[in-house]
């Protein structure tokens, strides 16, 4: 799976959308009893739709907030890796902040719009002399009803592969 690829035509089709949705719960396994749903936006970027089903819910039957965090970090992590190429680069997170402004009590969608222009310049232009780089995406993060629920700032660790060193 080609996941720049895969997120442009997911963009254009519902069938795309649906493939795309089938197959990321078994690529994050993590994330798939909380039931998050990705959309390319046509505008570029991407939106994840949190229901309020029991696995997301909090003892005051809203949207708990770990469930509103790992959203934001996985919106995020798709809008950087459509913009890069990830045969090419490894992301990982290394901090994550998020500011709470609003209770969830419906359901939730964070939404991550990175501008191109900003990741050639501060991103894959200084991986061309450097090791890595860090990258911090800000999500926002709003209810149905359009309250803005949360704002989260990712910011990830941008190395190419070829520098990766592991442990034998």
């Amino acid at each position: 799976m080609h996941l720049p690829t895969l997120l442009a035509r997911a963009r254009r089709s519902r069938l795309h959308r649906w493939w795309l949705n089938t197959l990321l719960p078994f690529t994050v396994p993590f994330n798939q009893p909380h039931g998050f749903r990705v959309e390319p936006l046509s505008h570029g970027g991407i939106q994840v739709s949190i229901p309020m089903r029991r696995m997301n819910r909090n003892h005051i039957r809203g949207i708990h907030a770990c469930a509103l965090a790992t959203a934001a970090e996985m919106c995020s992590g798709l809008s950087v890796l459509k913009q890069l190429e990830p045969m090419e680069y490894r992301l990982i997170m290394r901090s994550l902040q998020v500011t709470y402004h609003y209770q969830a009590k419906k359901e939730a969608v964070a939404t991550c719009v990175p501008d191109p222009e900003v990741m050639m310049r501060e991103v894959i232009g200084p991986l061309r002399t450097q090791d890595t780089v860090d990258h911090a995406s800000t999500v926002q993060v709003h209810d149905v009803k359009g309250n803005h629920l949360a704002t989260a700032t990712i910011t990830w660790q941008v190395k190419p592969w070829s520098k990766v060193r592991t442990k034998r």
